[in-house]
């Protein structure tokens, strides 16, 4: 049975650097479904926002906030015999973002703004959250080579990373699958992908955990 069998609809979710995005594209790659992606590189204003996060912080959170409405928009019209979905966002996450990089009256606009779009996202029937160490996480945004990315403080990437501990571990919208990503590195290591697709067809649960060890 494909995981897409069990779970039509799953997201791959994590801060920056956790692998997300390859995740998402090697099993779109694997499987015949759909791959939905937050696109990040066509934001006009995220390599200025890591440059100077105080000026440009608003215009990086609403151009985001519009884009990933359009594309849940999108995904809530599809049709009900269309093809399963991987994506490597979901809209839940946005406020993460505003609540860390916008000042109160900033946040007060994004927030009305949200709530004035009306977006009924659906419900993943399956979220992966790559929970991911801090090192790792700085590791592999260096390996990666994004020039504007090699701007971004250490210390903005322990902070997200705890907003994002933080919002899973009060989340039960959907089942949710929490894998240690430290040691499960898709791109080096043969056997990952395949070590969690299994893990994914065992989940019964609404919240399990996925410690890998290739010891």
């Amino acid at each position: 049975m494909s995981i897409f069998t069990k779970f039509p609809y799953i997201v791959i979710e994590g801060p920056i650097g956790c692998g997300k995005t390859t995740l998402a594209k090697m099993l779109a790659s694997k499987f015949p479904v759909d791959y939905l992606s937050e696109k990040a590189e066509d934001n006009p204003f995220l390599p200025r926002f890591y440059q100077d996060a105080q000026r440009y912080a608003l215009p990086t959170q609403l151009f985001f906030l519009f884009q990933r409405a359009n594309q849940i928009k999108d995904l809530s019209q599809r049709d009900m015999f269309a093809k399963p979905i991987v994506a490597d966002f979901f809209l839940e996450k946005d406020p993460i973002f505003a609540r860390l990089n916008l000042d109160d009256e900033e946040y007060a606009l994004y927030h009305q703004i949200y709530q004035h779009l009306h977006v009924k996202a659906t419900k993943p029937d399956l979220v992966i959250y790559l929970q991911t160490p801090l090192d790792a996480l700085v590791e592999r945004i260096e390996d990666r080579k994004v020039s504007y990315e090699q701007d971004i403080p250490r210390e903005y990437v322990e902070r997200l990373a705890n907003a994002y501990s933080e919002f899973f571990h009060n989340y039960d919208e959907s089942p949710v699958l929490i894998v240690n990503n430290e040691k499960l590195n898709i791109l080096k290591n043969e056997g990952a992908l395949d070590l969690l697709i299994n893990r994914i067809l065992q989940f019964k649960g609404q919240r399990e955990f996925f410690n890998p060890n290739f010891d």
